[in-house]
């Protein structure tokens, strides 16, 4: 084997842990349960296989959520390259983080409750989407859109109104709504 080369078993093992990743993924979008059972079947895998990668429902509903989070945060310097600043924000706000939130209520309270057993969600996790919210505002700040001074933490918070968002109503219009309003108080003031 060649230095930087990858073993077919460690690939199948990558390969195989993703998969799992996925089908539970959509398990809990759609019923919110984790059944080792039938995400093996999803998967393609053996029950062992999933239990190998995740010991436990909770170890794995985490894995999930940062699968997701990581999901988002990658985003960030796709929408900042291909956008203005002020819309890569308002895209990434409505389209990901509000999509995100509707489309996985099941992940949420499956989350609450592996939480519940361990305590908190993994702070990687919320530092992970703080440095997201840190790029936007810095790109929004240098050019002019957003006043300078605003920390990542108040946004997060100012977002955290997407909690609130009625998954059986417009919740992509109240998205914007929420959006618009928070892009209010964010702009940078004429000077």
């Amino acid at each position: 084997m060649t230095t930087g080369s990858v073993s077919p078993r460690r690939a199948d093992t990558r390969r195989n842990h993703e998969r799992i990743l996925v089908a539970a993924a959509a398990s809990l979008a759609d019923t919110g349960e984790v059944s080792f059972n039938a995400i093996a079947k999803q998967a393609g895998v053996g029950v062992g296989t999933v239990y190998r990668h995740f010991p436990t429902p909770e170890a794995l509903i985490l894995a999930v959520y940062r699968r997701e989070v990581r999901h988002i945060v990658e985003v960030v310097p796709v929408l900042l390259e291909k956008h203005a600043p002020d819309e890569a924000l308002r895209l990434w706000v409505t389209d990901h983080v509000a999509h995100y939130m509707m489309t996985k209520k099941g992940l949420a309270d499956a989350l609450r409750t592996a939480t519940a057993f361990r305590g908190e969600l993994p702070v990687d996790a919320y530092e992970d989407m703080l440095g997201a919210v840190a790029k936007m505002l810095e790109a929004n700040v240098a050019a002019g859109t957003v006043r300078p001074g605003l920390t990542p933490v108040l946004v997060m918070r100012g977002m955290g109104g997407l909690l609130w968002l009625d998954p059986d109503g417009d919740w992509r219009r109240d998205a914007a709504d929420l959006a618009g309003l928070l892009w209010h108080g964010m702009a940078a003031q004429p000077g």
